[in-house]
């Protein structure tokens, strides 16, 4: 079989690679603690950048143009880790806010720490309804204390979905996707691995599947199959549903440093994984 060529682009300190060999993973490299991916309709792909853990302003969102070209968006977070787009706006959970940012890379604080019911620990990933609601996920002390969900109308305004006080199971949650029905949400456990459904207005937690390690991102694929990664053993599992029970749960790939907040490409052929440790953006074939 001939050998295709590698495109490496130097960009900044960041090294952008193209491998166009079908058997072999596209993947940028150089990225400051990754956490979160997402692809917007346009074509374009942000990231969240942390930085240094714990160090306030070293932050940044990284966007990523169609031709795989990258500049920073917006610079001065703290550490910002879930991502989600509404309307035309970019939300992102930054330790304990949510900041907004337009789409000339404008920053603002959508949703303070005196916002939010009880003082946020770790606000880690972020959803959106249809409605343009957004859902945030604290992941408390990341040992099991703290932990909550909270939901956030267009005006800032922020509820208590549910937290540890609550339901014991409330641990660390991290991942969040929504459901089928405008009042489900999927959540993927931090502390005890575990994938659950929460009906919001039944306010029940019910439990799908179990064994994600330390459970960080989730997202839809096809049909009824699901996606999540596991931050803590570098893994990635695919995972698929049928009435609510799991049918099917395999492990697609592994060896990550650090499988952070997981997104779909655009064109749903790749899932991008931010692997943090190792400051890579991993573009995961799907087949």
């Amino acid at each position: 079989m001939r050998s295709s060529k590698l495109l490496i682009v130097l960009i900044g300190f960041v090294v952008l690679s193209f491998n166009v060999q079908a058997h072999e993973t596209k993947k940028i490299t150089g990225l400051k603690m990754p956490e979160s991916a997402i692809a917007a309709k346009d074509g374009r792909i942000f990231v969240s950048e942390i930085g240094e853990f714990g160090k306030d302003g070293d932050g940044q969102i990284t966007v990523i143009d169609k031709n795989g070209e990258l500049k920073v968006f917006a610079q001065g977070l703290d550490d910002p880790k879930g991502l989600a787009i509404v309307g035309n706006d970019l939300f992102v959970a930054d330790n304990h806010r949510v900041m907004k940012i337009t789409l000339d890379g404008k920053v603002s604080v959508f949703a303070a720490p005196e916002a939010f019911p009880e003082p946020a620990q770790f606000l880690n990933d972020l959803e959106s309804d249809a409605a343009g609601n957004i859902y945030v996920s604290d992941s408390g002390d990341l040992k099991g204390v703290g932990g909550a969900i909270y939901k956030i109308n267009s005006k800032g305004k922020v509820t208590t979905i549910i937290n540890g006080k609550q339901d014991a199971r409330i641990l660390a949650p991290n991942g969040l996707l929504m459901g089928k029905t405008q009042n489900c949400i999927m959540v993927v456990d931090f502390v005890s691995g575990v994938l659950y459904r929460l009906d919001m207005k039944k306010n029940e937690l019910i439990e799908v599947a179990n064994g994600f390690g330390g459970g960080d991102g989730i997202v839809k694929g096809k049909k009824d199959q699901f996606y999540v990664s596991d931050w803590k053993n570098g893994k990635v599992f695919s995972v698929k549903l049928e009435k609510g029970a799991v049918v099917n749960a395999e492990l697609i790939k592994e060896g990550f440093a650090a499988a952070a907040d997981i997104a779909p490409s655009l064109d749903g052929k790749f899932l991008l994984v931010p692997d943090m440790k190792a400051g890579e953006l991993v573009y995961l074939p799907l087949h």
